[in-house]
């Protein structure tokens, strides 16, 4: 199964379908994963936050793909249920497709209150009871907005780990087939907790994109895919 991740698309509607027909010039896929930040705070006039959400699961529709979902923290607090009614969300659930089960927990928690900031205590209760949901799967993606503790992908331009301990943790003992996360615009990139793969694509209107491969054996590999090459 292939995976086209993409994140922090910060009400980017614009240039999505663009980046996205850019990314299918050398990469097919089976199924979107956008780990969250789906809009901004910022919208523009005579649109609300719950409208760009709305647009841009729209525009992804159109690609005729599975997608797979969690919120960010700058997404209204109701997006946990516009996700969850377009049958798109892992928050806290299960979710499968074929032999591959997807878990996760959006939001993430900051300094800047933000609309969904769940602690480490919700993080780790919402992603046990959504592991359960898929527990008999084969393979096993989890995907959270907040990126795992102490890795390339949680490292700010200040030089601190900002990730989540808890997501660290789960990926050490539940060992999906590899993990999605988001929210540090500059810790885009790949790196391996324990040996299994992580990935945060970047932000989606810098032009960054992430493809990940899971073979029937196993095996997985992954690439950030620059857009605007």
């Amino acid at each position: 199964m292939k995976f086209l991740v993409i994140a922090d698309i910060h009400g980017d509607v614009e240039n999505l379908p663009l980046f996205i027909e850019k990314f299918k010039e050398t990469h097919d896929f089976d199924v979107i994963i956008c780990p969250g930040d789906w809009t901004d705070v910022n919208v523009p006039k005579g649109f609300t936050q719950e409208d760009i959400l709305l647009l841009i699961i729209e525009e992804l529709k159109q690609f005729n793909k599975p997608i797979i979902a969690v919120p960010g923290n700058v997404d209204p607090k109701n997006a946990i249920e516009l996700l969850e009614k377009e049958g798109i969300s892992v928050h806290g659930k299960g979710k499968t497709i074929d032999d591959v089960g997807f878990y996760g927990y959006g939001g993430a928690k900051t300094p800047f209150q933000t609309n969904i900031e769940p602690d480490e205590e919700e993080l780790k209760r919402g992603l046990e009871k959504a592991y359960k949901m898929v527990e008999q799967a084969k393979y096993k993606v989890q995907v959270t907005h907040i990126p795992p503790f102490q890795t390339k992908l949680d490292l700010i331009a200040a030089g601190l780990h900002v990730g989540s301990k808890v997501v660290r943790e789960f990926i050490e003992t539940k060992k999906p087939s590899f993990a999605v996360s988001a929210h540090v615009h500059e810790g885009r990139g790949i790196d391996y907790v324990n040996g299994i793969l992580v990935i945060n694509p970047g932000r989606l209107p810098e032009g960054y994109a992430g493809y990940v491969e899971l073979k029937q054996d196993g095996s997985v590999t992954g690439e950030i895919v620059e857009l605007l090459i």
